[in-house]
This record gives structure tokens, sequence and C-alpha cells, in this order.
């Protein structure tokens, strides 16, 4: 990146095929949608990232985890998959964080679209405030948040008493916890990936930086595909962006904000069906 730091690119499925750029939410690491983008592996050019202190990623600095920096890092990753590995039409598809940071990113000329799952994203209006009270509460949440554990399994188990995780499956819920965490540097036991300081900070700043996205900017399309509008938990309700109804927007029923995780074959269904409509599905 920019600043020195660096991100580990993986190239997986069919070099052949159209190429698809993908990354992940919050705390979480892209290797935990594997339920979601290996549906794409027979047909597609996949290029996976973590953003940086996340999945197989160092921990960097904490001065230098902020919203902008993860935007500034989607410009560059973009760039150096076209220098590295030819320039070739390509299509974003990110969830939650990573959704927010490639709106913020400028780099809408480099992509022949962009599928966004769940943005966190509310451009200004009335309940402004009251969502950035939001991302800080969770923020501060975060910064109590337990971060080792004895193995995998136990962590998994943890997330499942969690509302949040209450709609992801036991396997997936494994899965997710063997993504996010890695051996504990002393050797006892389990950590986060992302240390729970870093997460917070992006809750933190999250809905402030949100709120200077403009969709009108992004100069390729854009699909959003939401959590159900009607879930009492959902992350951010349908309902409540109004503005995302300018865009091609469809949501998934029955889902809360970690739709990929919990419905991953619905959403591998709905991506096809837009890649389909804007010719980058290929043959």
């Amino acid at each position: 990146m920019h600043d020195g730091y660096t991100v580990a690119l993986r190239r997986h499925g069919n070099p052949d095929g159209p190429r698809l750029v993908l990354s992940h939410g919050n705390g979480f690491a892209v290797d935990a949608y594997w339920p979601f983008w290996s549906h794409f592996v027979d047909r597609f050019d996949l290029f996976l990232f973590d953003i940086r202190s996340h999945g197989w990623n160092a921990v960097g600095d904490l001065d230098a985890h902020h919203i902008g920096m993860a935007a500034a890092d989607f410009g560059t990753v973009s760039r150096e998959i076209d220098r590295a590995f030819g320039d070739k039409p390509k299509v974003g598809v990110f969830h939650s964080l990573a959704a927010m940071a490639a709106a913020h990113a400028a780099i809408g000329h480099e992509y022949e679209a962009l599928l966004l799952f769940d943005p966190p994203i509310h451009l200004p209006g009335k309940e402004a405030a009251q969502l950035e009270r939001l991302g800080s509460g969770m923020g501060a949440a975060t910064r109590k948040r337990r971060e080792r554990f004895g193995t995998a399994a136990e962590y998994a188990g943890f997330l499942a008493g969690k509302p949040a995780f209450g709609l992801v499956g036991a396997e997936r819920l494994e899965l997710f916890a063997r993504t996010t965490l890695r051996p504990a540097a002393d050797g006892d036991g389990y950590e986060l990936r992302c240390p729970r300081d870093h997460e917070a900070q992006l809750w933190d700043e999250l809905y402030p930086f949100a709120r200077t996205v403009d969709f009108a900017a992004i100069t390729c399309p854009v699909k959003v595909i939401g959590s159900d509008p009607t879930i009492p938990n959902s992350f951010l309700p349908a309902t409540k962006m109004p503005e995302l109804l300018r865009l091609d927007y469809d949501f998934v029923p029955d889902t809360s904000h970690l739709l990929l995780l919990e419905q991953p074959e619905v959403c591998a269904a709905l991506a096809l069906e837009y890649l389909e409509q804007t010719g980058n599905a290929g043959r």
C-alpha cells in the first residue's frame, strides 16, 4: 500500500473467466465467505483480499487503521491487480465495511460494476445523529469483547450465543471462527486476527465517514443487495435508507446484516443474475 503496509492478494478460480474482486466486513475475513464465493470458482477469475489487520494480513499500526486508509487501499489493490495480472474488466463484490470503502474509494471508473451487500451507508438526513451513536456504541462494546479462546470450536460456541450470529448455521460459524482466529503469539490458545481495538476504531468512525459517500459520483453501475428490512436485529434496515431506492436495489428475505453467511446460495444466485444482466458473467 502507499504507506508500505502489505496486503495479501489471492487468486482462485478460472483465470480465463470474468474477473471478480471480493472483500469483507469489519472484524471478519474473506475466507469466512467461502460458502458464498465458492459458487463462482468454476466460472470466474476471483481475486480475494482482506482489509488491513484482518485475515491473512499482519496486524498493522492502530494509528493507520482508519476507513479512509481502507478506501485508499482498495484503490491500490484495484490498480495492482491490473498491473500484475493484465488489464481486464472486473466487478467488485463487497460486503459491509468493504462495500462502504469501495463506494468511497473513487474506483468506479476502474470497475465494470459494483455489487454491494448491505453497505452500512446512510446519506445525510434526520437520522444521522442516531446512527453515529449506534456506531460509537458498537465500538465501546467491541472494546469489551473477549479476544482470546482456547480453540476455534470454543469461539464458534461463543458466537452461537450472540444475537447477531443467530441466523448463521453451525458449520458456517465454525468456518468463521477458524478464519478469524490465529494462534496466540505466546502459544496460549488463539486470538482474534483483527484485534478488538482495531475493529472498534472503525466502528467509531463508521457513520460519520459513511455520510460523505456520494453514490452519484460512482461512474459504474451499482447494485445493492440488503438484508431483510423486517428483521428486528437487522444491522441497518433497508427501509431506513430511501436514498438506496435510486440504485438497483434488492434484499434477501429472512436475513440480517450477515446475509452472505446466512444465505450464501441465495446471495450467489442474485449476484450471478446481476453479473448476467450487466454482461459480466461470460459464457
